[in-house]
């Protein structure tokens, strides 16, 4: 099987369109047209469904996308190896990245490998795990920086465990509780709540932190994905929020937010990096996965 063939169609299906595909392979839209076709003659079936808006996968297109994913990263990581044996200290990371790990080890990790490693390029995408870890396993990112469970629960990842934080109550830093040295659930009902989706970590912790103590949880004014949300609302409002700390740091610093001392809070996540078990890490991966762990050290 023709690589260029597979990457040309990996190109058409991630932008569902032929003419920004073939943009962004900078090559000519009828090039990448005969291409997929010849493709699709070598394996017997067709690959994409054309149609006056794009194109979508067939049942076969899905399955080499799936496969044709990991190759790509293969490939990606073994032109690396390449450029390392031949004493070019270059390459290019595709990387994963949750909301936490972006607010400050992610960005102090980057400045290191640039200070270090100036020609290698990392290209970071930013999501919650149940984006993240499909990217991993399918090869859209190397690897992912982001929580981490305690035992492997996926037996096609391997997870390296960096640190642990602790979540806590957040509000802005003049809220009717920030004078207050420590806070008890009873206190924490009469306020609005943003919170995160009921199904993720913070709010399932959130929701067993008020049955501890015989309270029912309170019921979110906004549910989101969103900390940038979260925080803009509690920062102009008397809404909490529950989130890491980590989250929050240069607000704290800057005198914006205050992280709330509630009584029986033990919630805590644990940080990691997330790889494919079967993968090869380029280089340039691992002159990065080495400049995070450097800085989490600190953590």
């Amino acid at each position: 099987m023709d690589y260029r063939k597979v990457q040309l169609f990996l190109a058409a299906a991630r932008h569902g369109n032929l003419t920004e595909a073939a943009a962004s392979m900078e090559i000519s839209q009828p090039a990448l047209s005969k291409s997929i076709k010849a493709l699709e003659k070598s394996l017997g079936v067709r690959l994409l469904e054309r149609g006056r808006f794009g194109v979508s996968l067939t049942p076969f297109g899905q399955a080499l996308m799936e496969h044709g994913r990991v190759i790509e990263a293969e490939m990606r990581n073994a032109l690396g190896e390449i450029q390392s044996m031949r004493g070019a200290q270059r390459g290019h990371v595709m990387m994963g990245c949750g909301p936490t790990e972006a607010t400050r080890l992610l960005p102090k990790a980057l400045k290191v490998l640039a200070d270090q490693n100036p020609d290698v390029h990392v290209t970071v995408l930013y999501g919650l795990n149940e984006a993240l870890m499909p990217w991993v396993k399918q090869g859209e990112v190397d690897f992912a920086l982001s929580s981490v469970p305690a035992r492997a629960v996926d037996m096609e990842l391997v997870h390296d465990y960096l640190f642990t934080e602790s979540a806590t109550v957040v509000a802005r830093a003049d809220h009717p509780l920030a004078k207050h040295k420590v806070v008890h659930p009873g206190m924490l009902v009469k306020f609005p709540w943003i919170l995160p989706r009921q199904h993720e970590l913070e709010r399932l912790a959130f929701d067993d932190y008020f049955a501890s103590h015989d309270l029912e949880p309170p019921v979110a004014q906004v549910e989101t994905t969103s900390t940038v949300l979260m925080k803009s609302m509690v920062m102009h409002s008397d809404a909490l929020t529950f989130i890491p700390k980590e989250l929050i740091y240069w607000e704290v610093q800057a005198g914006q937010l205050k992280a709330l001392e509630a009584t029986g809070n033990q919630w805590e996540r644990r940080v990691g990096m997330t790889r494919r078990r079967k993968g090869t890490l380029s280089p340039a991966s691992k002159l990065l996965i080495q400049a995070v762990k450097s800085v989490a050290q600190a953590f």
